[in-house]
């Protein structure tokens, strides 16, 4: 059983996806970085000074009551709330990612037309014997199956 794991865990598919996935960990980390410290602290500057990872509803008030500061701060009081702010950055975070598995896409389609078209680009190598109808080398002149002359 051990061998057969090892065989499995060592094909080539499994290792690309785990590096995809420690990729994708990684640049999942990027973006969250890029929003909650570049993108959204001008916007909420422009909003009136508002952070929005402190944007919440209190449905249902803790121990102290509130103001709460922070979402952490309401649980910690033992509040119900709905963290909308934090919403938000995700909403732009997979946005941000989105646009750029969309890039990306685009990017292989576009390599992989440029394949295909030199792929049709090559001259043809054969051609149709016109009596026959059967396939022959282009520079061929007289058919080697009904020997016509071309």
């Amino acid at each position: 059983m051990l061998k057969e794991f090892k065989k499995f865990a060592l094909r080539g598919n499994v290792v690309d996806l785990a590096v995809g996935v420690i990729i994708a960990g990684a640049f999942g980390a990027i973006i969250n970085s890029l929003v909650n410290d570049i993108i959204m602290p001008p916007i909420g500057l422009a909003l009136g000074g508002v952070d929005f990872n402190n944007l919440m509803w209190v449905i249902s008030a803790g121990t102290p009551p509130p103001p709460y500061a922070t979402p952490a701060d309401a649980a910690a009081a033992g509040a119900v709330t709905i963290n909308y702010g934090i919403f938000i950055n995700t909403i732009i975070t997979f946005i941000i990612v989105a646009f750029v598995v969309f890039l990306l896409i685009r990017a292989i389609n576009k390599m992989n037309e440029m394949g295909k078209k030199s792929e049709a680009a090559a001259e043809p190598v054969t051609k149709v014997c016109p009596f026959c109808a059967t396939e022959i080398p282009i520079k061929a002149q007289r058919c080697p199956h009904c020997t016509s002359t071309l």
